[in-house]
């Protein structure tokens, strides 16, 4: 039988202190990753299906598929339900199934704090968190894991799920000392913040850059489609962009395709991706003043690591 791994399983097999410097790897090596495939399921309800592909020549290969349901809401049922399928690339063999929403959750998260570690100032102390959907606890924890944190806030246009995202990170963090707070007023936290992490579904912008202070990093994880915003027009003329892959966030966020279509940004405006700041070949923060964003869509490279670190881990403690 093939073994399924649970979101439990996988929460304590990919620690951020062991996911991140996996990730950073993992972008070292060479993976081969197919733009992903989108078929509309429903032309009523807006439903899709996503494959995305990726493989590891002589090593593994991973398909995740997602299912992308807003009716679901309705449902009381999660709006997206995924599941990653490891395989061996030579013989195409099954290895796993891993439950797809974590496994996502973690390596997003995992994704963004690697960037930071490469594009926020290193005395980074205070964290704003914009959003309090599902990867909003991760998103806290995983940029705890490479920066001296110590002030937590949030925001989100509903303060009854700020408290509850308040109360996933305090039960995470139970044993340090974070101070933890809620807002209501997004500018003057923006103002206040060394790191700005944003995972909306926002279609219009929410972090202008007359609100952010001089070395500001600002992580645009939400705004996945070309219709939704996260920064205005004014911030991505004026930082210095970076993104997960050019594939990917160049062609499908529209915090970088709207003003680019707008004439504010070109191609040459984003400066370089993940894989060429891992490999050295874009130096990153220039200097303590400098605005940075990374804007991410995700990946499928980022998958296969999360999945090949859990088969590793899980494989061992079987065995021992």
């Amino acid at each position: 039988m093939i073994p399924y791994f649970t979101s439990e399983q996988i929460q304590h097999a990919l620690p951020f202190d062991l996911l991140i410097p996996a990730l950073r790897a993992a972008f070292k090596e060479t993976m081969h990753v197919p733009p992903r495939h989108v078929h509309p399921l429903s032309a009523d309800d807006a439903s899709v299906l996503l494959l995305m592909p990726v493989w590891q020549p002589e090593q593994h290969l991973g398909v995740k598929l997602v299912t992308v349901a807003p009716a679901n809401r309705e449902r009381g049922l999660s709006t997206v339900q995924a599941i990653f399928i490891l395989m061996d690339c030579k013989t195409g063999v099954p290895l796993a199934l891993f439950d797809g929403e974590e496994l996502t959750l973690r390596r997003t998260a995992a994704a963004s704090a690697l960037a930071s570690s490469l594009l926020s100032r290193q005395d980074s102390k205070h964290l704003l968190i914009v959003g309090a959907g599902q990867l909003a606890p991760y998103m806290a924890l995983a940029h705890c894991a490479v920066r001296p944190i110590e002030t937590i806030t949030i925001w989100a246009r509903s303060p009854e799920k700020a408290q509850q995202t308040l109360e996933k990170i305090a039960a995470s963090t139970a044993t340090q000392s974070y101070q933890l707070q809620i807002t209501t007023d997004l500018a003057l936290a923006c103002q206040q913040a060394d790191i700005i992490s944003c995972a909306t579904t926002s279609k219009e912008p929410l972090i202008a850059v007359r609100n952010l202070k001089a070395g500001t990093h600002v992580d645009l994880v939400g705004g996945f489609r070309p219709d939704m915003r996260e920064a205005d027009d004014a911030l991505m003329a004026a930082a210095a962009l970076f993104v997960d892959t050019y594939a990917g966030a160049c062609n499908e966020a529209g915090d970088i395709v709207q003003p680019q279509q707008a004439g504010l940004i070109t191609s040459a405006s984003v400066l370089a991706e993940l894989a060429e700041l891992v490999h050295g070949k874009h130096a990153g923060r220039q200097n303590t003043d400098e605005i940075t964003v990374f804007k991410s869509v995700g990946t499928a490279l980022e998958d296969l690591c999360a999945a090949n670190l859990v088969w590793q881990r899980l494989r061992l403690a079987a065995s021992s």
